[in-house]
């Protein structure tokens, strides 16, 4: 196992190293700039037309709202990430990890917005009348037939993924956190999140995207409020905090207490890597849900893609980070949901853990549900509609395996599979760009003439 464990490490090293780094900030600057600053500018009017979103009037061809469509991807991408994720890129780059966090999701707006009209303008519509899309379908439909072989290989990676940052990592999470405070053991944890997950799979992904339009704004309005509240108790605290956030951006942090200390590089690395961890942007796994929107204009569908990365990091992320700094845990040397844990407890005494506890446990749970869409649409793409069953049994019985595992190992194949997953998907981006700067003109132009 340790041979594998270093192989992992060496490619984790490469693949998440400055090239990457530089591809997805680049990537997400470049989209920006294209669309003229329009992902900062129209968020008000992503949030106007993800709350029309809620009507079950909508027009044009889809299967699911496209209210449902973003708590979809919103489940997959409100996990771990923006608990466990924040604490380990705060243990491993210190404060300044959160400021790259930051700078990764507003960039990854016009990235999220970009991979959801794409999705939407070159869908298809399977065996079962499905409306199915995503990068490996942009990859097929925009590209020359020469690069379809990227399509493939996104499909390779995203299922592969799937089974890491969207099933076994949640599993283990979860389990981690229910072991340390009610003494559950992991396996029964892990076998009855399988039997919940089994029960949903059930209903394919209207079913999912019922159960995400439900769970999802009902959980992160709780994490929300309970973390607003503990930053607004303590906000005399916040000022200091966010001078040590952007120090520790441009400065390296010393040890202390049980931090190891990092480097800026260390800041930068672990910030977008959990960044791009938590919201997605870039990896090209939202898109795969908002193909699934009822809808007649990729655009609209697009503005309400980057509201889910604002909702993701600005918001939830940054609680998690700055209850982590203000509680001043964060040099305890305790990583991963365990430092959330920490840091809510010792400001909230009593049920601090248990708003970290119950938020990571449903948090978890619909990132399971919604990655197992993403993994389905991969396999249906390589086998065909024949291969969605199977897949299901196999996504199942993956949870109870994932609850006992090493915790260090499956991060690392995750973190290594994430960024194999974004390679072929951002290089889709950049040569589609075109047709979504174009897109984007001619429905704005429309917009100002109604």
């Amino acid at each position: 196992m340790a041979w594998l464990t270093d192989l992992i490490s060496q490619l984790n090293s490469i693949v998440w190293g400055p090239a990457m780094l530089v591809l997805i900030l680049g990537t997400g600057i470049f989209l920006m700039l294209g669309l003229k600053l329009m992902p900062l500018f129209k968020l008000g009017y992503g949030f106007s037309m993800l709350w029309r979103g809620r009507d079950k009037n909508q027009q044009g061809e889809g299967d699911i709202l496209p209210f449902n469509a973003l708590m979809t991807s919103l489940s997959a991408t409100i996990g771990t990430g923006n608990i466990a994720g924040v604490a380990t890129a705060i243990f491993l780059g210190g404060p300044g990890a959160l400021f790259w966090m930051w700078m990764t999701a507003l960039v990854g707006m016009a990235t999220k917005y970009a991979e959801a009209v794409l999705a939407v303008h070159f869908r298809e519509t399977d065996e079962k009348g499905n409306k199915v899309g995503g990068p490996m379908y942009y990859i097929k439909n925009g590209l020359s037939p020469k690069l379809m072989w990227l399509g493939t290989a996104f499909a390779i990676f995203g299922a592969l993924a799937g089974f890491g940052i969207g099933n076994t990592i949640q599993a283990n999470s979860v389990a981690d956190v229910l072991n340390s405070k009610f003494d559950i053991p992991h396996l029964v944890t892990g076998l009855v999140i399988a039997a919940l997950v089994g029960l949903v799979l059930i209903g394919g992904i209207k079913r999912i995207a019922e159960v995400a339009g439900r769970l999802v704004p009902i959980m992160a309005i709780s994490y929300v409020l309970a973390g607003a509240y503990i930053l607004f108790s303590q906000a005399e605290l916040l000022p200091d905090a966010f001078a040590l956030i952007f120090e520790s951006a441009f400065t390296p942090v010393a040890a202390t207490g049980g931090f190891a200390g990092a480097a800026v590089w260390a800041a930068i690395r672990f910030g977008v890597a959990r960044g791009v961890f938590s919201n997605e942007a870039g990896l090209g796994s939202a898109p795969i849900a908002h193909a699934s929107a009822v809808t007649d204009s990729p655009v609209r569908q697009g503005t309400i893609a980057m509201v889910g990365t604002f909702i993701d990091t600005i918001v939830i992320c940054s609680i998690t980070g700055l209850v982590i700094i203000i509680s001043g845990v964060w040099t305890s040397g305790e990583t991963g949901a365990t430092l959330s844990s920490l840091a809510f407890e010792s400001v909230l005494p009593g049920w601090g853990g248990y708003v970290v506890t119950l938020g990571l446990s449903v948090f978890a749970f619909t990132t399971i549900l919604g990655w197992s869409v993403y993994g389905e649409r991969c396999v249906e793409y390589l086998f065909g509609v024949r291969s969605i069953i199977p897949f299901r049994v196999f996504w199942v019985i993956a949870v109870p395996i994932g609850a006992t595992a090493n915790l260090t190992f499956i991060w690392l194949v995750a973190d290594t599979l994430n960024a194999l997953m974004a390679l072929p998907n951002l290089i889709a981006l950049l040569l589609l760009s075109p047709v979504v700067f174009k897109l984007t003109k001619a429905y704005f132009q429309e917009e100002t003439r109604h």
